[in-house]
């Protein structure tokens, strides 16, 4: 094989995977569901409980950016699990005015927890410049006849576990003081909030369990070796999965179940399932 030869075949072959590559980023990956299990020990967790589990999802994003019916499957699946508490993480929508309908479409399906089921707004369900109040009392509406409790700012126990829900960083709502005002450590106790950034505020006092967020999405693509190349938080450090903030403190970052826009690279969408123990 003579030179040019050579290159004009390499050319070929570099398109050729270029091409498969971006094939597999916009129609594979971004709807190869990946249910994640991890180990929760949580202090003074009430014996009931151990063993148990904890479903969380997070950023479904229904709107016309790709198929929410991928969602209305990945519902169905989850439901096979049989979660005892599911909990959800914020950014139900990616707004504009048609997506009211299409949300009470997929929560139909919406998987609802054995004991209980709560969630957190996220900043995409303040509407435009996440600064519409009515976008969000519409979508509490919506989960509320689904069958999810939406926290802002407030805390419930649901079999001795206390969940505190922050209301979004960016909101209209964000008063976290007002969410761990009533903190007892000596509860079993675990906090949702949309954006992990919160968890660099002073705003924590002797808080020492779990942190649910999500928000990231893990960046949707993540080179092999290198950082996702966009992260919407100011800490770059919060991707995604399990992050030990402290000996008190423990965060996990779910990378999504919808996505902003339909590609992903190297960050699958999750479904986090989380078996409950005592610490």
């Amino acid at each position: 094989m003579n030179r040019r030869k050579f290159i004009k075949k390499g050319g070929l072959t570099s398109l050729g995977i270029c091409f498969l590559s971006a094939l597999y980023s916009w129609k594979i990956e971004p709807f190869w569901l990946d249910f994640v299990r991890i180990k929760m020990p949580i202090k003074n967790l009430p014996e009931d409980l151990v063993g148990k589990h904890i479903m969380q999802i997070s950023d479904i994003h229904v709107g016309n950016r790709f198929d929410w019916n991928y969602l209305i499957d990945s519902f169905k699946k989850a439901q096979k699990f049989n979660p005892d508490i599911v909990v959800y993480t914020g950014d139900y929508i990616s707004y504009n005015d048609r997506q009211f309908e299409q949300l009470k479409i997929v929560m139909e399906s919406a998987v609802i927890g054995k004991y209980g089921t709560v969630g957190v707004l996220g900043n995409h369900d303040y509407g435009k410049k996440w600064r519409q109040e009515s976008v969000a009392n519409t979508i509490i509406k919506i989960l509320d006849e689904s069958g999810i409790k939406i926290l802002r700012n407030e805390q419930i126990e649901i079999k001795g576990l206390n969940i505190i829900g922050i209301d979004d960083l960016w909101g209209t709502n964000f008063h976290p003081e007002k969410a761990l005002s009533k903190l007892d450590i000596r509860k079993a106790n675990l906090v949702l909030c949309h954006n992990p950034d919160v968890c660099d505020l002073n705003v924590w006092k002797n808080y020492n369990s779990w942190i649910l967020s999500g928000h990231t999405h893990g960046g949707q693509v993540k080179p092999p070796f290198l950082p996702p190349p966009i992260l919407p938080v100011k800490n770059k450090t919060y991707r995604a999965g399990k992050i030990n903030l402290s000996k008190q403190r423990t965060l996990y970052i779910n990378r999504a179940l919808g996505h902003l826009w339909q590609i992903r690279f190297n960050v699958r969408p999750e479904i986090t399932i989380f078996e409950l123990k005592r610490e």
